[in-house]
């Protein structure tokens, strides 16, 4: 999704996909023009009465059973995510696997999706009542694509709607082998698939009968999302860049805080939405830190083959990497002190080394801005006061995650953090449904968890008395 102007057909060339690992080219895909969107949206829009009316247990029937299809091709979706996205097979077996729960999560929850009575006359009957919003353009990421795609569009689905689904250009064939597999067991039209790059995007988020415009990715392609629905008056619900801090007070185990540090930074080569992004730690454990998580560094490499190394594979692109070292290549320029990595590596496909930097001023590019790469930008601080006061100084609101023994300083940083999640003490985790709401340029509205079925609807309001 971009400011790009809707999509020609007679400009419009085909998006090559090549394999992160190897530079080979995986496939090419023909965008969808803006005639082919608006064939997908009328389609979509002309099954939503019968979808509307498909009883609610029965619609959560059908996505249910996808769910157990999605189970039985795991393996195959985990090899074309590698293949497209350079994630590793076992991270990307994961992600679909967690996509195949959370159908059946929605499944669940779908047919009991709550209304309620209000307390009018004795005579009258009053309701809220939720109802399906219409036809919801989804567009989907290309870091975790089966996964965040499985929740929009079960938690769509499950509540009545009819969905036109842009998966992310850089991984179209596992997009859409996910949706079409998902559509296999839905009445026709009930889940529509369109690719493309930024202009289908735009396109399918500024259709006139779109109500509903679900999107994970850019901040840029938010700002554009925002601007499209301004016109149409549909319903938004993003999640965008973050710039996750990591805050590390004086008193945890500077090892063990190295291992979390790496965790959050590397897992997924730092494509992670949710990934740690800056790193503040209290001076009097700074240097043991430093030397603990250059080691771990060291250990997050291509294709582990020694105990305690962890898969790092390579970044989506090299577009994309260019982009991770131009903000490493800034801060090294500006003083910072590599203690890992911060290179290009020679060779075939997109590698980058898990980095370490230190040494940072506090507007420098690393600190400010998403990175969605293997780099550890650590800034050291006085103490936990400095560190959290400067997490807090950030126009992002995702997520944030703060090591502390303290309970006082565990306190005053989830009350003081402007974002939608604070991790205290593990920098991945939650109990299950558990939802997830965005502040500031991150997005707006909560794209997970039950209450992401209260975006998917709206209420109507129903007062019913008796002839007099």
């Amino acid at each position: 999704m971009s400011t790009a102007t809707p999509v020609d057909a007679a400009t419009a060339t085909d998006i090559e996909v090549h394999d992160p690992a190897t530079g080979e080219l995986v496939g090419r895909v023909r965008p969808a023009d803006a005639g082919e969107v608006d064939d997908a949206v009328g389609r979509a829009r002309a099954a939503h009465d019968g979808w509307v009316r498909t009883p609610a247990a029965d619609r959560a029937g059908l996505v249910r059973d996808a769910a157990g299809a999605l189970r039985g091709v795991a393996e195959e979706l985990a090899r074309l995510n590698e293949t497209e996205t350079g994630r590793p097979y076992d991270d990307g077996l994961g992600g679909v696997l967690a996509a195949a729960g959370t159908l059946e999560q929605y499944a669940e929850l779908g047919p009991v999706h709550r209304g309620r009575s209000l307390q009018g006359s004795w005579s009258a009957t009053d309701l809220m009542v939720p109802e399906p919003r219409g036809v919801a353009a989804v567009l989907t990421p290309w870091n975790d694509p089966v996964a965040v795609a499985a929740g929009l569009i079960g938690a769509a689905l499950v509540t009545g709607n009819t969905v036109v689904h842009k998966p992310s250009e850089r991984c179209p064939h596992l997009g859409r082998r996910f949706a079409e597999l998902v559509a296999s067991f839905l009445p026709e039209g009930v889940l529509e698939i369109v690719d493309g790059a930024g202009p289908t995007g735009a396109t399918l988020a500024g259709h006139h009968d779109v109500d509903l415009i679900a999107h994970v990715g850019s901040i840029a392609a938010g700002q554009a999302i925002r601007q499209a629905a301004a016109g149409t008056g549909a319903h938004v619900l993003l999640e965008n860049g973050g710039n996750d801090p990591l805050v590390i007070d004086a008193g945890v185990d500077p090892r063990w805080a190295a291992e979390q540090a790496a965790l959050g930074s590397y897992a997924n080569g730092g494509q992670v939405c949710v990934s740690v992004e800056r790193i503040y730690v209290a001076a009097a454990i700074a240097e043991p830190f430093l030397d603990a998580l250059a080691e771990e560094a060291g250990r997050w490499v291509y294709r582990p083959s020694a105990a305690g190394e962890k898969a790092l594979g390579p970044v989506v692109d090299r577009r994309h990497r260019e982009h991770v070292h131009s903000h490493v290549a800034a801060a090294i320029a500006d003083g910072a002190t590599v203690h890992a990595g911060g290179y290009v590596p020679e060779g075939d496909g997109a590698f980058y080394p898990a980095t370490v930097l230190s040494g940072l001023t506090p507007a420098i590019s690393i600190l400010r801005e998403e990175t969605f790469g293997p780099v550890a930008p650590v800034r050291v601080v006085e103490d936990f006061a400095q560190g959290l006061a400067e997490a807090v100084d950030d126009p992002h609101g995702l997520a944030a995650t703060v090591l502390t023994g303290d309970m006082a300083h565990a306190q005053q940083a989830w009350r003081e953090l402007p974002v939608g999640t604070v991790k205290i003490n593990a920098v991945f985790g939650g109990a299950p449904g558990g939802a997830a709401e965005p502040r500031g340029t991150s997005g707006t509205g909560f794209g997970y968890g039950p209450e992401l079925l209260d975006e998917m609807t709206t209420t109507k309001v129903v007062h019913w008395s008796p002839l007099p």
